[in-house]
């Protein structure tokens, strides 16, 4: 095929295309979403987000040892426990 051929047939496209978008924003009609059925969402019936918040809770470094520590002995417990189950 030619070059010349090749654009042409591009050209041609993009007539057609630019025809069929002018056909369809014509035809546009502004369609109102169909009312929804059932029971609403539970966030419309949900008052405004007041400003009154948590403080946000810090954990100190001895608590989070502490906790770190119990965990060890738990997993511990559960590996002995799972050893001696053969």
């Amino acid at each position: 095929m030619a070059l010349k051929d090749i654009l042409a047939q591009i050209d041609a496209e993009i007539a057609r295309l630019q025809q069929a978008k002018s056909l369809l924003a014509a035809s546009e009609v502004s369609i109102a979403p169909a009312p929804r059925r059932g029971r609403p969402k539970k966030y419309a019936e949900l008052p405004a987000p007041t400003k009154a918040t948590k403080k946000k809770r810090n954990l100190s470094p001895e608590g989070r040892a502490r906790i770190a520590e119990a965990v060890k002995r738990r997993w511990a417990s559960q590996k002995a426990k799972q050893k001696s189950k053969p």
